[in-house]
């Protein structure tokens, strides 16, 4: 495995391992928001799931892409 490399040279800007409690957090508010529009008016609009979630505030902050000419060779290596 010493020569394996990434296929896609995309790697999280931050060194958090996971956005898993980040992700349950909001898919649970959102889905409890829907919950109470259904009981209370079933035929208004849905919520937009951006109004729950913000991608700049999860412990990962969005992703870079280490192309060409880039020294980051060490986050590249599986």
């Amino acid at each position: 495995m010493s020569r394996s490399r990434r296929k896609t040279p995309i790697c999280g800007i931050t060194t958090a391992a996971s956005e898993r409690f980040d992700k349950q957090t909001w898919h649970r508010s959102f889905r409890k928001a829907e919950r109470q529009r259904l009981a209370s008016d079933p035929f208004s609009e849905p919520h937009h799931f951006r109004e729950f979630c913000n991608d700049w505030l999860m412990h990962k902050d969005g992703k870079y892409y280490w192309g060409p000419g880039h020294s980051g060779a060490k986050w590249l290596r599986k």
